[in-house]
């Protein structure tokens, strides 16, 4: 990408606010979610009209009703109608795949403006029926005759009528993602205090960013509500300290409610075009996104599940001639307080460095002080296709505010994926 002629620049981000699931914003779908973020994101930046050059969005719990949501949650704003936008899905990865792609298109001049994001909802999950139950109404709907009809209808039973919901585990090994985290806080020997620290702070740090302003350009009101809905004040290390296993129910587990993320609802997505796009339509440029990766680990033969991020930083690193030091902030996604300090201790091992990553030796640790400065996914919550949207905004917002520097954002995802990008000013 950096050889390319167009530098991508960070416009914009918008996000409503991120609320616990089966509350504010039950019954809203996906699309519903999108139409306002796009609709914040046209009403600051003044798009209404206007043509841009390509939208995509993506959701992780879609149903195949919203096939075509991209472009109807633009055909649901006032962007200009033949504004194109298409579908994408990387599990949790999956807005900041969305605004990696049209930073390609955009870097290697097929457009000018785009916008990526994403959304998800637990509120409002697709229920379906067993495929045994499809099979046979396809046979229904194909008799020739009604004495056919009736015969096939009468092959229908109670079980192939049992509706089936969405569930949150790898179909490859029939496991949670919490699951498989406290596997991998064993392999790594991370504690329950360590990772109900992580939470702590990472709550602390968004009430003081909510106390700071910090989030008051970045969330539009929706459905009442004009702040994110997790986030706990009253929050401490004794509270967490209280709170039993959620997942691995023995004295020996470690992941809770309290230092995991909760099911949360809601959308995010970000502004970006060019540089002589943003003078021509006076956009001020908040940073620049300089560079991103994907990478996955086979979780199914023993690595840990949400390890991946670990081989896309050290990709990232290697590319862009830089250290894991050479960052002023980092935004990296918490889905489990576990997940993230395995990750920090992974980085700072030799033996794993040289084994997974190839490399000579330990990439290292990072400043703590400089991570999810303004609160991460344990306190903000989780829309699984929402999250790399989040994080982008806030981390331009962060560099525009230093005014210089550089920015690590790291997203762990189901099927033992994850995606890491650099973004610069």
């Amino acid at each position: 990408m950096r050889n390319q002629n167009n530098r991508v620049a960070i416009l914009g981000s918008l996000r409503i606010p991120f609320v616990k699931s089966f509350q504010q914003y039950s019954r809203t779908s996906n699309q519903d979610m999108l139409i306002a973020t796009l609709q914040g994101i046209v009403d600051k930046h003044n798009l209404s009209g206007k043509l841009l050059g390509d939208v995509a969005l993506g959701a992780v719990m879609q149903s195949s009703f919203e096939w075509n949501y991209s472009r109807e949650v633009v055909l649901g704003t006032s962007l200009h109608p033949n504004t194109p936008a298409f579908n994408l899905q990387r599990a949790c990865g999956t807005s900041l795949e969305a605004i990696n792609l049209i930073a390609l298109k955009i870097s290697a001049g097929q457009i000018a403006s785009g916008i990526g994001g994403g959304s998800d909802t637990n509120s409002d999950l697709p229920v379906m029926f067993q495929r045994k139950l499809a099979w046979k109404l396809i046979d229904i709907n194909n008799a020739k005759t009604t004495a056919q009809r009736i015969a096939r209808f009468l092959k229908i039973n109670f079980r192939d009528i049992k509706p089936s919901y969405p569930a949150i585990f790898e179909p490859r090994t029939g496991l949670s993602m919490g699951q498989h985290t406290e596997k991998m806080v064993k392999e790594w020997n991370i504690g329950r205090e360590e990772q109900d620290q992580l939470a702590y702070v990472s709550h602390m740090n968004a009430v003081k960013a909510y106390k700071e302003g910090f989030y008051n350009d970045l969330i539009t009101p929706y459905k009442n509500t004009t702040k994110d809905t997790i986030v706990r004040e009253d929050t401490s290390m004794e509270k967490l300290a209280r709170l039993k296993p959620a997942f691995d129910k023995s004295p020996s587990g470690t992941l809770t409610a309290g230092n995991s993320t909760v099911f949360t609802d809601g959308a995010a997505a970000v502004f970006l075009g060019t540089e002589e796009y943003a003078t021509k339509n006076n956009h001020p440029v908040l940073a620049y996104f300089a560079d991103c990766e994907a990478a996955a680990v086979d979780f199914v033969h023993g690595a840990g599940l949400l390890m991946a991020p670990t081989l896309a930083v050290a990709r990232l690193l290697k590319r862009n001639n830089l250290t894991l030091q050479d960052f002023d902030f980092y935004e990296i996604h918490e889905a489990f307080a576990g997940q993230v300090l395995c990750t920090l201790k992974a980085w700072e091992d030799d033996e794993y460095c040289k084994k997974e990553l190839g490399l000579d030796k330990a990439l290292g640790s990072i400043d703590r002080t400089k991570m999810n400065i303004k609160g991460g996914s344990v306190a903000l919550g989780h829309p699984f296709g929402a999250t790399g949207a989040r994080l982008m905004g806030a981390m331009a917002k962060l560099l525009n505010q230093k005014g210089k520097g550089r920015g690590l954002i790291s997203v762990c995802t189901a099927g033992g994926m994850g995606v890491a990008a650099i973004i610069e000013r």
